[in-house]
């Protein structure tokens, strides 16, 4: 069950923009991501919970960011409630989509879980919904997937697998790399891995 802290950064300036100290792990029906996030001068900003089945699909998620919530599922596509700062006016939501996607360096590992990706095989396209701090309002995104390869690292505690995947913004034309190994993000565009307690968990 890993337990560690993540770093964000502008990709630009590099200029830090906080950390998220997250928790995962791994079960016979799905995975769970609980974290909190706290600006750069260490203030807590919100937190984070995402459960996913064992097929990837979003069962559970629960975002807060200051007085903003969200909670969602996969229901009909996606379904959300999000809440404003005084309480009064929740507005829910729908989209036909496959799940959703943030900051957070969990929405990659829940959709490379969903897509389950060959190396080298083609792109994958997947539609999904996106909700950015501070406001958490919801953004629907189009992105191609695809896994250019996977390589195996010796360490301490045994074989560890790392797949690099290309991932493709369709209405931009933005592209990165995203390196996860089990549970873990090792490395994306903003964000470093700077703490892990122990090896990342294996899907199986």
């Amino acid at each position: 069950m890993p337990r560690g802290r993540y770093s964000f950064h502008d990709t630009h300036d590099h200029t830090p923009l906080g950390e998220e100290h997250f928790h995962c792990a791994t079960g016979p029906s799905g995975w769970r991501y609980t974290a909190q996030t706290t600006a750069p001068a260490g203030d807590h900003t919100g937190s984070i919970d995402l459960t996913i089945d064992d097929l990837g699909r979003p069962i559970r998620l629960e975002l807060l960011s200051g007085s903003w919530q969200v909670r969602a599922a996969a229901v009909d596509g996606v379904t959300w409630v999000r809440t404003d700062p005084t309480g009064e006016h929740a507005q829910e939501g729908n989209a036909p989509a496959h799940a959703f996607t943030g900051v957070s360096p969990a929405f990659w590992i829940a959709t490379a879980r969903l897509l389950r990706l060959g190396p080298g095989g083609p792109a994958t396209r997947v539609r999904l919904v996106s909700f950015q701090a501070p406001v958490l309002a919801p953004l629907t995104v189009d992105q191609a997937w695809s896994l250019l390869d996977r390589t195996a690292h010796t360490t301490d505690s045994g074989v560890l697998a790392v797949d690099n995947y290309r991932v493709d913004d369709l209405a931009t034309g933005d592209r990165h790399d995203v390196h996860i190994a089990g549970d873990v993000v090792l490395a994306a565009p903003g964000v470093e891995l700077e703490e892990l307690d122990t090896p990342p968990s294996s899907f199986t």
